[in-house]
């Protein structure tokens, strides 16, 4: 099955403070994965070209790396992941800056019925609730995406 599931923000900010953000994806401070409330992003010696690593049971490897602009993993597990995903940044003017995340990827056997029944749903909370962790680094009023009853009890259901 093929995949492309795309999911943006725009961050009132422009692109060089979005960016400086990006670049503590991954670390011990890091100020855009969500980890309060789901697996942290590890990479064994730090996020650049080439680096092993995932967050749960997602593993993959930097296959680019442009700083400030584009990061892209290639997917190694679950077996039959076959594709990338990437973290995009572009200005949209002097004040506003556009952050994506894209999947690309063709599913093959049982990944198939994982992404659709499980693993999309999650994936979809968790890319929006770093889109509120990027947001609230600029913002007062701390902005929440609610998970659907779908993905609170896939939650419940993984971590029992």
């Amino acid at each position: 099955m093929h995949v492309t599931n795309v999911h943006k923000r725009t961050i009132k900010q422009p692109k060089n403070k979005v960016a400086a953000l990006l670049k503590t994806l991954s670390t011990e401070h890091d100020k855009v994965w969500p980890k309060d409330n789901w697996p942290a992003m590890r990479f064994k010696n730090g996020l650049k070209l080439g680096a092993k690593g995932g967050h749960g049971i997602i593993r993959y490897s930097v296959e680019e790396y442009i700083l400030g602009e584009l990061i892209v993993f290639k997917f190694s597990k679950p077996i039959g992941f076959n594709g990338v995903h990437k973290f995009e940044i572009k200005a949209i003017d002097a004040k506003s800056t556009e952050v994506k995340h894209s999947i690309v990827m063709k599913t093959e056997g049982l990944a198939t019925l994982k992404w659709i029944f499980v693993i999309r749903w999650l994936h979809d909370a968790l890319i929006e609730n770093a889109f509120d962790t990027i947001e609230n680094n600029f913002s007062e009023a701390q902005k929440i995406t609610r998970w659907s009853v779908w993905v609170r009890i896939w939650r419940y259901i993984l971590t029992r």
